[in-house]
């Protein structure tokens, strides 16, 4: 998701068990001269509202690899969606005023990641990808799991500063799209930036800004493209507060985010809110 990673994303985490909750609520909308394909039918005057909780398992190592702490987890989580269009056309029809919720599940996200740490400076290196067994169907408007499988890899870098409780992060990726097999549509390679500049007021609390970007760098195709070579992008920008607490001896953390989208291109655009929820769970 945009704006995933933020505050202190490259900062090693203690070694050990851990669960990650990220609720995510977002609301966005289209305008009406814009047609957009999912799955089977072309859309016009599209708006979507999606919530989920995805959680995420893993497990910091003790040892060392490559001087880095090695990181594997796997996320997962219920979710639901609810998207309109104001017209839709499908073979051998059209529909107006359409609408489809789905209920389920997002796909599983397998993730492995090294993080280095130099007195202020951290880095990471990670690679993810999506196991498509979430909620999906091509012939509605409306789906959690996107229905193909794909592969991200990426770098991020963290400054933190514990004397003057300076911070900045940044996460840069890029994502391969395989080929929907319902469909026949491949969704082409897309970079995407996650950043967040915060300042700490005392050793619990933090405030601050985050954003996100993304851009597609090759165009959508196959087959079954009806739209043509799509390329899409997105930007967003909004207000962080974080708190770092201690369950027993080990820190957890909480950061809560807000993020209004601007600069889209074959997007919807809306408002997006995101936590972060770390929670240690011992060896």
């Amino acid at each position: 998701m945009s704006g995933q990673y933020a505050s202190m994303a490259a900062v090693p985490m203690a070694t050990g068990w851990s669960l990650v909750a990220i609720p995510y609520v977002y609301s966005g909308k289209a305008d009406k001269s814009k047609t957009f394909q999912h799955g089977t039918s072309l859309n016009a005057g599209v708006s979507t509202r999606e919530s989920l909780i995805l959680m995420q398992l893993g497990y910091v190592g003790e040892e060392k690899i490559l001087g880095g702490q090695s990181y594997i987890g796997f996320g997962w989580g219920p979710g639901s969606n609810t998207t309109t269009a104001s017209l839709s056309t499908t073979n051998p029809g059209t529909q107006f005023n359409r609408a489809n919720t789905s209920n389920g599940s997002t796909d599983i996200y397998p993730l492995a990641s090294l993080t280095w740490n130099q007195g202020n400076n951290n880095y990471k290196a990670y690679v993810t990808g999506d196991i498509p067994v979430g909620t999906y169907n091509r012939t509605s408007l409306a789906s959690i799991g996107i229905g193909h499988a794909a592969l991200d890899a990426g770098g991020g870098y963290t400054y933190l500063n514990s004397k003057t409780g300076l911070e900045f992060s940044g996460v840069l990726g890029a994502t391969y799209n395989w080929m929907n097999s319902q469909t026949n549509y491949k969704n082409g390679i897309d970079s995407h930036l996650d950043w967040s500049v915060s300042q700490f007021l005392s050793q619990n609390w933090q405030v601050g800004i985050a954003g996100y970007g993304y851009y597609q760098l090759t165009a959508d195709s196959g087959s079954g493209d009806k739209v043509g070579a799509f390329k899409s992008r997105i930007a967003a920008i909004g207000p962080q507060i974080g708190y770092l607490f201690n369950i027993g001896k080990n820190q957890a953390y909480i950061n809560l985010r807000a993020y209004k989208e601007f600069w889209a291109q074959n997007r919807v655009e809306g408002y997006a809110t995101i936590a972060t929820i770390s929670i240690p769970l011992g060896n």
